[in-house]
């Protein structure tokens, strides 16, 4: 390949971390509810992530193509300016990661590239309508569309298996969760893989190895599929975490609808070329699952530190690029104190969750604060308003978790005292 130079060997490295980053940040849009339900195993749920990741990284290169030709202008773009891209989204996956907080890691990459370019050719070598057609609307549609859905899934699920005993019932549902996540992790693969295909293409056609407007090469394609493979093995326990119990507590019926309802929304994006983040729209599932069993409860605070990781996510991402394209344009020098700093600032974050450590092992143990019982919401109580009062048999029911069954209630009447002839009238036994 012409003009394959040293820093360009460095970008494609740090991208392929990111990738790395990606995987294990957003194992939990697959596989947090069905690690949560008990449906599968935590281990064996990310091994069959991982393979299916890497099976959806071959299926489409319409997403590799909105980053690597359509977010920013090819020409004027340089490889440091990709460079400072993927050290600001490295960061926030990383800062992310460590508290829990399933933010996008696609937002994190393209408020990364955003904040770079501006930083380095101005506003102008942004295009602002991809950004808006495909990213802002898809951000903002994504988890709405995919909660609404799994809200009206989980109630039709509940429905129809109101007459199906409560073990058989979850036993079915526990396959499909199986089948449902497995999709979900294809999806995956199809839309969060192929971001870093994009923007090593990008690289590749800002070092001049590749000409303008060309197709992710397979070697390209292979590598970012096994990078994000190996990432989601290891598993983002901390998000998981999150994810599967942090929101609200799932049933199968639940987990099953949510993860059925994300992937239709990320695959029918993934078609469509939309940039959308996966981490949305399975948030959004999980949430909209929650409310919609009777009964059921969504985590507010969690949900609100989570929107509030969201609207962070690109100007964060685009901040940290834009300082990191500062130093890195300086020359030689500058690109070695930022490649320093990402190395340095990785191993500090590991060695800080090691504090306190997430994995397999604890995975469901919910932290206190989040086992703790949340005040009802906004939303939760607007839907208590509207809804009909149980029944005495409907509420023993629902606090016994199984379908309703009617309640026997029985009065003891006190024994009457014997007579005794001994006692004054109007006395007592």
């Amino acid at each position: 390949m012409e003009h394959f130079t040293l820093l360009l060997a460095i970008v494609i490295a740090v991208a392929l971390v990111f990738d790395f980053t990606n995987g294990f940040h957003d194992t939990a849009n697959a596989m947090a509810t069905t690690i949560s339900t008990g449906a599968m195993k935590p281990k064996a749920a990310v091994a069959m992530s991982a393979v299916l990741n890497l099976v959806g990284a071959f299926l489409s290169v319409e997403v590799a193509k909105t980053i690597s030709s359509g977010l920013v202008r090819e020409d004027g773009i340089r490889p440091e300016v990709i460079l400072a891209a993927l050290v600001g989204a490295i960061l926030w996956n990383l800062l992310t990661w460590l508290v829990g907080l399933p933010s996008s890691s696609s937002h994190a990459l393209m408020g990364g590239l955003i904040g770079a370019t501006i930083a380095s050719i101005g506003v102008s070598g942004v295009n602002g309508g991809v950004v808006v057609t495909k990213v802002l609307i898809p951000a903002i549609a994504a988890p709405i569309v995919a909660g609404f859905a799994a809200m009206m899934a989980t109630r039709l699920t509940y429905k129809l298996g109101k007459n199906v005993g409560e073990k058989t019932s979850a036993k079915g549902y526990r396959a499909g969760q199986i089948a449902s996540a497995g999709l979900v992790s294809l999806a995956h693969g199809t839309n969060d893989a192929q971001k870093t295909m994009g923007i090593i293409t990008l690289a590749l056609v800002a070092g001049g190895a590749l000409a303008p407007g060309s197709n992710p090469p397979v070697w390209v394609i292979v590598s970012a599929g096994l990078a994000i493979a190996m990432g989601t093995y290891l598993g983002g326990w901390r998000i998981i975490r999150t994810m599967g119990k942090g929101l609200t507590d799932l049933q199968p019926q639940q987990g099953f609808a949510a993860q059925t309802s994300a992937a239709a929304v990320i695959l029918a994006s993934s078609n469509l070329g939309f940039s959308l983040s996966t981490t949305h729209s399975c948030s959004g599932a999980v949430m909209g699952a929650g409310l919609g069993r009777k009964g059921g409860v969504v985590r507010w605070s969690t949900a609100t530190r989570m929107f509030v990781a969201w609207g962070l996510t690109l100007p964060a991402a685009g901040l940290m690029a834009a300082g990191s394209e500062f130093v890195a344009r300086q020359g030689d020098w500058g690109i070695a104190v930022v490649a320093t700093f990402l190395v340095v600032s990785c191993a500090a974050i590991y060695l800080y969750s090691r504090r306190q450590v997430v994995d397999h092992t604890n995975v469901n143990e919910v932290e206190p604060v989040e086992a703790a019982v949340e005040a009802p919401g906004v939303v939760t109580t607007a839907i208590a308003a509207v809804t009909p009062p149980m029944t005495v048999a409907a509420e023993a029911a629902a606090v016994a978790d199984v379908p309703d069954a009617p309640v026997v209630k029985t009065t003891i009447s006190a024994p009457k005292p014997a007579a005794d002839s001994t006692q004054p009238a109007g006395a007592t036994a």
